[in-house]
């Protein structure tokens, strides 16, 4: 069974800088993409990030956090990252890791408050 356990939010200044985690189990985690998706407070799942397996060397962004976010894994600790530097009110949210863009198999999330 696929679990996600993700963790890291708190609340921030606008301009501030997170880290989030995300442990999984449950399947053999370097062979997989995983993805990252948040949940802003009365709107639907919207796509952040993706990275691919083994390697991680290819990644993809959203535009709206492109340059602001850096996703990473850790395949020794069945681990990905997703470092938030810049952080907007906008990006408040409920951030969840996955295994697609639209959300499948993910977690309970972590709260992310942006205070502008």
């Amino acid at each position: 069974e696929v679990q996600f356990m993700e963790s890291g939010g708190d609340l921030v200044q606008s301009g501030g800088s997170l880290r989030l985690s995300c442990a999984a189990s449950g399947f053999i985690f370097e062979r997989f993409y995983i993805h990252w998706v948040r949940q802003a407070p009365g709107k639907g799942l919207e796509w952040v990030s993706t990275i691919s397996p083994y390697t991680g060397s290819r990644t993809d962004y959203a535009d709206h956090v492109k340059g602001r976010f850096t996703v990473s894994r850790d395949n020794a600790k069945n681990t990905v990252y997703l470092q938030m530097n810049s952080l907007k009110a906008e990006d408040t949210a409920l951030y969840y890791c996955a295994t697609d863009r639209q959300g499948t198999d993910r977690g309970q999330g972590t709260q992310v408050t942006v205070s502008s």
